[in-house]
């Protein structure tokens, strides 16, 4: 019993113990469990803030890396050369500036994947703004803006043109017909668009780290207010194969020409004036003469047959719009008016607009005409004698003309050449109606004394007298001044006249300022711009009308200012842009009328100072511009020329009487010029439609013993 008892007593000693031992070992472990626990939250937490801390990092050791989608405006003023995704601009620019880091993106998004998130935010703004198709109305204006051909993505975000430099294309464009909301904003396709090298880098890693990442979903809702200051899209192509420099007769010709010979060819005119390009000779002529009150609004006029027709040469119908001539199936010619070219980058093959638009070509024509001369004297008389002083080049030049007319009292025409005669007459006929005084003052003894024999120039001034004109020869301009409500002129032999307004028509200087950007030679002689027999420039560049200084194959070179050289000269620059390679072998021809009645053609080398033989004989009825009008159908005579006419010209049987030279009476007839007993000018007074027979008598360049027989040739006996 006593061992039984002892041994009991023992044995609860031992549970006692282990009971012990396991409680502690349960106390233990569990402060373990906790400490460990307590520590591991403690690491986590140490974590979050580790990955928190990411971006700010990023930021400053890369600083021309891609920043996170939310920053663009950082990575526009990082480098002046980023193209940024239509989805990427999501917040004020100023915000931005001062925030790079954009530490709400990592409070949204605490996993370490999508701290280096930078294309995915593309998709995200796309969930949010389905109506996708609605943003395509930006893309044209990055085919205005000649991106580097790095970049894979031509849409850009209305931002974009706004945040590149090298793209002023659009800068004078109006701006969207409204502001577009985000989701229209955020439309172009999640592809990244090419920031730089280091971005593209960086978009291509997160995409693959982090493809679900879309925390900055809010950010759509602040891009249009990073848009207000973005242009609208381009409103003309950034490149056309054919760009022609000016918007007169001679690019007319020469778009007429390229589409003749290559009928899907894109042709755009870039012109100074904001019309579309139109005929000049009826704005000193038939205008002046209409019976239409209107006639200033609506610019149509009868010709001398009674004909009515536009001063256009063609309606607005004719031509597309600059911003569909990338898109016309069959091409077509564009006109982009009011835009004047200011600069030449022949190596870059692009030209720069006065609103620093760029417009890249394949081949261009520079066809810029020329600006009117004054009287240094009257630049020089200040303010108030220039508002009264009128040049004579445009459609808003006639308009401002037409309006002096019927207010003043007196006006002064200063010029006795074609542009001075033809104004004197059109005035004159008024000043029998209303009272105006027209004054006609030139230096020569009499009306185009530098082009007529001086009999025929006495002849022509007494019949502009007639025209109801008061003409001052032999007037030599010494100063204008404005004194009592009157212009007054001062001549040098002391005479003074004095009047309400003044036209200064003295001539052309052709317009050669692309000359010094482009490296192109002016003529030192004539002025314009020097080309060979082609027309050309240099090795794209061909020069056509007033501007262009010419080699003439016959006749030497020459620079000419008439409205039938613009057409040929432009007609033929046309098919030489088109791989012609045709030499300037045509005669162009000009004419001048002193109303219905008397008007003649020349052609040539046509100046007083030569040798001069007239031929003449007496007119009748059909010898006048109005009955060689009613024959052609046209007033623009050169117009009705055809080359084949000249190849066997057959003379008349008529024997032909002496010829008179001083004849008061010169009807019609003949004036040959001569240079070393050569015919190089001739003009058909009163005679019309022969022109392609005296073209080919230049064209021969023979001698002629009796030019009274050669006058047989232009039928000018018969009756």
């Amino acid at each position: 019993m006593s061992t039984g008892a002892a041994g009991g007593g023992g044995g609860g000693g031992d549970n006692k113990l282990y009971v012990l031992l396991v409680g502690a070992a349960f106390l233990g472990g569990g402060v373990y469990a906790y400490q460990t626990v307590r520590g591991d939250k403690q690491r986590y937490q140490d974590r979050l803030t580790e990955i928190a801390s990411r971006p700010n990092k990023a930021a400053a050791g890369q600083p021309s890396a891609y920043i996170q989608s939310e920053a663009p405006a950082v990575e526009a003023t990082e480098t002046e050369e980023v193209h940024e995704q239509v989805s990427e601009p999501q917040a004020a620019p100023a915000a931005e500036e001062s925030s790079p880091p954009a530490p709400a993106v990592e409070e949204s998004s605490p996993p370490a994947p999508a701290v280096e998130e930078s294309s995915p935010p593309a998709p995200a703004a796309e969930e949010s703004s389905p109506p996708t198709p609605a943003t395509e109305e930006p893309a044209p204006s990055e085919t205005t803006e000649l991106p580097p051909a790095a970049e894979p993505v031509v849409e850009a975000s209305a931002e974009e043109p706004a945040e590149q430099p090298a793209a002023p294309v659009v800068e004078d464009e109006p701006a969207p017909p409204s502001e577009p909301s985000p989701p229209e904003l955020t439309e172009p396709p999640p592809a990244p668009v090419v920031e730089s090298v280091e971005s593209v880098e960086s978009e291509s890693t997160a995409a693959a780290e982090s493809p679900a990442a879309e925390t900055p979903e809010p950010q759509s809702e602040v891009v249009a207010e990073s848009v207000d200051s973005a242009p609208s899209p381009a409103k003309f192509p950034s490149h056309a194969p054919y760009l022609l420099i000016g918007g007169g007769t001679a690019s007319f010709a020469a778009a007429r020409s390229i589409r003749a010979r290559d009928p899907g060819a894109r042709v755009l005119i870039v012109t100074e004036e904001p019309d579309l390009p139109y005929m000049r000779p009826p704005l000193s002529k038939e205008l002046w003469f209409s019976d239409d009150p209107s006639v200033t609004d609506t610019l149509r006029f009868k010709q001398w047959n009674g004909k009515e027709r536009s001063i256009y040469f063609q309606p607005p119908s004719f031509y597309i719009s600059p911003e569909e001539l990338d898109s016309a199936e069959n091409g077509g010619v564009a006109v982009l008016t009011g835009k004047k070219v200011v600069h030449m980058d022949v190596r870059g093959n692009k030209v720069q607009l006065n609103d620093d638009t760029e417009i890249s070509y394949d081949k261009c024509l520079i066809a810029t005409g020329g600006v009117p001369r004054n009287l240094q004297v009257i630049e020089r008389a200040g303010d108030e004698v220039m508002e009264r002083t009128s040049l004579f080049r445009k459609i808003e030049d006639f308009k401002a003309l037409d309006k002096v007319s019927r207010n003043a009292k007196s006006i002064t025409i200063i010029g006795g050449g074609f542009l001075g005669s033809e104004l004197a007459c059109a005035l004159g006929r008024r000043s029998t109606e209303s009272g105006l005084e027209v004054i006609q003052m030139f230096p020569e003894r009499g009306n185009m004394g530098k082009v007529l024999p001086e009999y025929l120039s006495n002849w022509t001034t007494e019949k502009v007298k007639r025209e109801g004109v008061k003409v001052v020869a032999e007037a030599l301009v010494k100063a204008v001044t404005y004194k009592d409500d009157k212009v007054e002129i001062q001549l040098k032999d002391g005479r003074v006249v004095k009047t309400d307004h003044i036209v200064a028509a003295v001539g052309l200087e052709p317009s050669v300022d692309l000359a010094k950007s482009a490296g192109l030679e002016v003529d030192s002689d004539f002025g314009g711009y020097r080309v060979n027999a082609e027309l050309q420039a240099r090795s794209n560049i061909w020069v056509a009308g007033d501007a262009a200084c010419f080699y003439d194959i016959r006749l030497g070179r020459r620079r000419v200012e008439h409205h039938d050289h613009a057409v040929v000269s432009g007609r033929l620059a046309g098919e030489n842009m088109t791989g012609a390679n045709k030499p300037y072998w045509h005669q162009s021809m000009f004419w001048s009328d002193l109303g219905p009645d008397v008007g003649y053609e020349a052609i040539g080398i046509v100046d007083s100072s030569l040798p001069t033989v007239g031929v003449f004989a007496k007119a009748t009825a059909k010898d006048t511009p109005k009955a060689a009008t009613e024959k052609s159908g046209t007033g623009i005579r050169s117009e009705s020329e055809t080359e084949a006419v000249a190849i066997s010209p057959v003379a008349s049987s008529t024997p032909a009487p002496t010829v008179e030279h001083h004849k008061d009476d010169y009807g019609k007839g003949v004036i040959f010029y001569l240079r070393d007993k050569v015919v190089v000018g001739i003009i058909l007074w009163n005679v019309f439609n022969r022109m392609p027979i005296a073209r080919k008598i230049i064209k021969d360049g023979e001698e002629h013993a009796d030019l009274n027989e050669v006058a047989k040739l232009f039928n000018i006996h018969e009756d």
